[in-house]
């Protein structure tokens, strides 16, 4: 079921938002929920990286540690 959001936006962003859609042919609900949908997950993306960073047991390793545990040359 799709909800309803409403956004203000700096005239500037309406404006190239406006620009892209027309640009694509594609409507500006449908690139607000693309870029939104893309936002969302490199963020997820991001806090997994964050929350292994601050794992303590969790160890660094160098990329030469890694290329020689894959079996790859330097």
């Amino acid at each position: 079921m799709a909800v309803s959001v409403s956004v203000r936006l700096p005239e500037s962003t309406a404006k190239a938002l406006e620009e892209l859609a027309s640009a694509t042919d594609r409507s500006k609900t449908y690139v607000i929920r693309k870029a939104l949908e893309s936002y969302l997950a490199e963020y997820a993306h991001y806090q997994v990286a964050l929350d292994r960073l601050r794992d303590k047991d969790d160890p660094v390793i160098s990329a030469a540690e890694l290329r020689k545990r894959l079996g790859r040359k330097s």
